[in-house]
């Protein structure tokens, strides 16, 4: 195996009722840990008839379903210890599983957490911010927030180079930003085209280099690399590497706010949430997303002196309600 070539083995427990149990939301948070490594197991708990919509995803990727059965008020809480034992179990028989991701932010699940870390298993958190309690947050070796695990964030305007069938453009516009994802979640500037397949087959197991005119994976990175300007593609000691350029784009072509056009970023990327199912989010994550679509943003440029002022704005607008949980922290309601 190659320097740097390692490949996590993980075992995903989900809780259906924090993840929002929608079917783009469950593709997301699997193609998050499957970027990462394997999954060897899965397992969601609190399924009943109105997840229907998620049995194609779940028997696709082979989960095993436990059933919510509706009895008394502490149905919650046996889902949540049935998590716990049948995770404990897994790190315990199965030593293949090195790595563990729980989607949840109950603070109950810190125990477990501690127990699972103990054993030098690493552990994943991913939860709503809403939900997300800070006790987990940081129990957890790595944490994303449910949000941002989507990918929920309103798209940078891209130059066409070329004038392309239109299918062909939108195909080949989705998998360059599925390798772009890749690359981003690298702890590597560059890594082995190899490997990078590798990973693309598991998120895509029907991926054929040939269903985009190309012969080989290699030929099929630089068609990519020469028409969106993403991918750096190189030969090393007669290896390929490949990573993402650091040319960035034409300062021109970079969208700018200002104090006519920001209500409608704001509202454009309110909505994306509030599609992906998500009726609160934390603050942090929305300005983290519109800076990723504006790299330029701060809040004086559009008139305000802190984000708060913005949300203040916005509430005033109706497109959000700001509320305080119970931890003190800001979340906005969506409209």
């Amino acid at each position: 195996m190659k320097e740097g070539f390692f490949l996590s083995k993980f075992a995903v427990f989900v809780d259906l009722e924090n993840c929002g149990a929608k079917v783009p939301t469950l593709k997301s948070i699997l193609e998050k840990v499957k970027i990462r490594g394997d999954i060897l197991l899965g397992k969601v708990y609190g399924y009943t008839d109105k997840f229907d919509d998620l049995k194609e995803v779940l028997l696709s990727n082979t989960f095993t379903v436990v059933p919510s059965l509706r009895y008394g008020i502490s149905q919650k809480n046996n889902a949540d210890i049935q998590l716990v034992i049948d995770a404990l179990q897994v790190a315990y028989e199965n030593e293949l599983i090195d790595s563990f991701c729980i989607v949840s932010g109950d603070s109950d699940y810190v125990p477990l957490v501690g127990r699972l870390k103990s054993m030098g298993k690493f552990v994943l958190g991913i939860s709503r911010s809403e939900a997300a309690s800070n006790i987990f947050i940081n129990a957890c070796n790595e944490f994303q927030f449910l949000e941002s695990v989507g990918k929920r964030n309103v798209e940078k305007p891209r130059k066409q180079k070329s004038s392309i069938n239109t299918d062909e453009a939108a195909d080949e516009s989705e998998l360059n930003k599925l390798l772009t994802t890749v690359l981003e979640e690298q702890d590597r500037d560059e890594i082995y085209a190899s490997e990078l397949k590798g990973t693309l087959l598991r998120l895509r197991p029907d991926f054929n280099e040939k269903a985009y005119g190309c012969a080989t994976f290699y030929k099929l990175l630089m068609k990519l690399a020469n028409r969106f300007g993403d991918l750096s593609v190189h030969n090393d000691n007669f290896d390929v590497m490949v990573g993402l350029t650091n040319s960035g784009e034409n300062p021109e072509a970079i969208p700018q706010l200002t104090k006519d056009n920001w209500k409608e970023a704001f509202s454009a990327q309110i909505k994306a949430y509030k599609d992906g199912g998500f009726e609160r989010v934390n603050p942090s994550i929305l300005k983290a997303d519109i800076i990723t679509a504006y790299p330029d943003f701060n809040e004086r440029s559009i008139g305000f002196k802190r984000f708060s002022d913005v949300m203040k704005q916005l509430e005033k607008d109706g497109l959000v309600i700001v509320e305080m949980d119970e931890q003190n922290t800001m979340l906005i309601k969506l409209l």
